[in-house]
């Protein structure tokens, strides 16, 4: 595992123009999500959805940048399980398109919080959707998809981390830029446990080689995600470095 292989994923919550004023050259690679790639100029990847409105898209992209599309992250994701056991949220897909294609040592989320105040600003650019939060089968509980995350990252010598340190539903440890070149994990797997979930999925058969799941709803069963769920949420040794759940998600 190439120690130096860091990888910054940025989002667009308020928090995330803080990577403006930062020396990035700790990373090998910077994906912005959606928007995000108003925040700094000089990122690598651009990774946004199917529906993502093509005015939003930036105007041009010098040789060393390129889109990711779906057309690259739903092939990149069905490999470690696809999108209903997840979490169908750029947040996630994000994620796992850094595990599946860059083979990390560290990512690192900026702005990735999941955090939406009822009054005020949500976004850098002002408000926007709330879109992990939205009602969706694969989406039953974000501290369960955070945990997931984490877990299919160790098991690839990988550890995540949030730069953001407010509140928010990315269930994951949370370090400060200053801390990310010593960072080392005190996090430990129950792999018996990760095993049994991976075991759980399988046996569910959840997978939808066009990641539009949605076309598919008849065939998934809420109940069993939501007791997978359960067991995702016990997959990782849970310490001070992991923040505590809350909301209605599923407790610890």
């Amino acid at each position: 595992m190439d120690e130096t292989n860091k990888i910054l994923v940025i989002g667009s919550a308020p928090d995330a123009t803080q990577a403006a004023d930062w020396d990035l050259s700790i990373f090998k690679k910077i994906v912005v999500i959606n928007n995000a790639w108003r925040v700094i100029d000089d990122w690598d990847e651009h990774i946004y959805p199917y529906d993502f409105p093509k005015k939003n898209l930036p105007k041009s992209q010098n040789q060393n940048q390129c889109s990711v599309t779906e057309d690259s992250f739903v092939p990149a994701q069905n490999l470690l399980g696809g999108f209903v056991y997840a979490g169908a949220t750029m947040v996630f897909t994000a994620g796992y398109w850094c595990l599946a294609s860059h083979s990390p040592s560290l990512i690192c989320f900026l702005g990735c919080n999941m955090y939406y105040p009822r009054g005020g600003q949500t976004h850098f650019y002002g408000t926007g959707n709330p879109d992990p939060l939205r009602d969706d089968i694969s989406l039953t509980s974000l501290t369960a998809c955070s945990r997931r995350l984490l877990s299919l990252g160790r098991r690839q010598n990988c550890d995540i981390v949030s730069l953001s340190l407010g509140p928010g539903e990315l269930k994951i440890p949370k370090i400060r830029f200053d801390d990310v070149s010593s960072y080392k994990s005190k996090l430990s797997l129950n792999t018996h446990i990760v095993e049994r979930a991976l075991n759980m999925e399988k046996k569910l058969g959840y997978y939808f080689e066009d990641g539009r799941y949605w076309n598919h709803l008849e065939a998934i069963d809420k109940k069993q995600l939501q007791d997978l769920d359960k067991i995702w949420i016990n997959s990782v040794n849970s310490n001070a470095e992991i923040p505590p759940t809350c909301g209605g998600d599923l407790a610890l």
